[in-house]
């Protein structure tokens, strides 16, 4: 017999209607089984999501982070173990939640699960969840032609990541600049008032010109892109389209559109260190224990040779040279607990 709950047992309780917990329980004080083999049915269809702290597009890499944000939909069935403020560390398995939701067809769950994960908000550390939300809006998926290579086959359009929106920008723009909590935004006698900010998000900056004409109106400049952002009751609209919500920490902004987009307040007296790295720089792709080093300062490499071996979620991953090239640092030693993007070796840089 098998004495543990799988993970995927909402599933069966959705279906079921029995709550497999409680009968662990009543069996473990003593009782008997609640029903019998014969009293049981199955109705209608379940989906369970399993929100995970990973990077899909580095091959669904574990992933750490302190979880700044989070929130979950109203209408869905929401297992967790963490909340806002948590640290997913690299020392345990890295799933935030199963989201799992109940219809009667097939088809109906899956609508239900592409919203409820559209309405699921997360920041602080890369999730899957624009993953997950990919899957069911896969049409073949949809239609329950489903093998084992689906992923393989399709992980382009499943990973496909279209960019935010001038809207989303916009957003990002008003949270950065606290103009969205309808305090006041100055003014000025003959016109609005301008404020700036630069953000990031990926490898894209964007240089933001908000003019505001009271707290409730402004306009948002993104190059020659414009789009005006009013509130009404409470609730702001960036254009035609309602605004997305958002959230702050430090100096990362979140906006909840297409399953989370991270924009980062530049700061112009901040300088970038490692500009012209390159593939100069081999570094840790997660956080992770340095389990072996196998370069010396001095040593030459080919493309893909081993330098390293990172252990992480109890898995070992092998960090090559990117390029041939000379040994200019070793930055860390066996036994080394390292954080994601930290330096691990350095080569010489290509005109040495």
């Amino acid at each position: 017999m098998n004495t543990r709950l799988q993970v995927e047992h909402p599933v069966t309780e959705e279906i079921t209607g029995v709550d497999l917990v409680e009968w662990q329980l009543r069996v473990a004080s003593g009782e008997g089984l609640p029903k019998q083999q014969h009293e049981l049915s199955i109705n209608g269809h379940a989906f369970e999501a399993r929100l995970y702290a990973e990077d899909v597009p580095k091959g669904f890499l574990p992933a750490t982070g302190t979880l700044t944000h989070l929130k979950f939909p109203v209408g869905a069935r929401s297992d967790t173990g963490v909340r806002s403020g948590d640290t997913i560390s690299p020392f345990y398995d890295p799933m935030i939640a199963k989201i799992t939701v109940h219809a009667a067809t097939r088809s109906a769950a899956l609508r239900m699960m592409s919203t409820a994960l559209a309405k699921t908000e997360v920041a602080g550390s890369v999730t899957n969840l624009a993953f997950l939300g990919a899957l069911t809006r896969h049409e073949g998926f949809a239609k329950g032609e489903v093998d084992t290579g689906l992923i393989e086959r399709d992980l382009d359009a499943l990973t496909y990541e279209p960019g935010p929106t001038l809207g989303d920008i916009g957003a990002a723009a008003l949270c950065a600049l606290d103009l969205l909590k309808r305090k006041g935004s100055g003014f000025t006698l003959w016109g609005g008032l301008n404020h700036f900010v630069t953000l990031t998000h990926g490898e894209e900056s964007y240089d933001i010109v908000v003019t505001s004409y009271g707290a409730d109106r402004h306009v948002i400049a993104v190059g020659r892109d414009k789009i005006e952002a009013t509130c009404m009751n409470g609730q702001w609209s960036m254009g035609d389209d309602r605004g997305p919500r958002v959230a702050k920490a430090g100096n990362v902004i979140t906006v909840f559109a297409q399953s989370g987009l991270e924009f980062h307040m530049a700061d112009p007296l901040d300088r970038d260190t490692g500009v012209g790295a390159g593939a100069g720089v081999i570094e840790a792709p997660m956080p992770g224990l340095v389990k072996a080093v196998f370069a010396k300062a001095g040593q030459e490499v080919k493309q893909g040779d081993r330098l390293a071996i990172l252990e992480a979620m109890k898995m070992e991953h092998s960090l090559v040279a990117a390029r041939d090239g000379v040994v200019a640092e070793v930055l860390c030693s066996d036994g080394d607990q390292v954080e994601a993007g930290a330096p691990l070796v350095r080569l010489e840089e290509e005109d040495e």
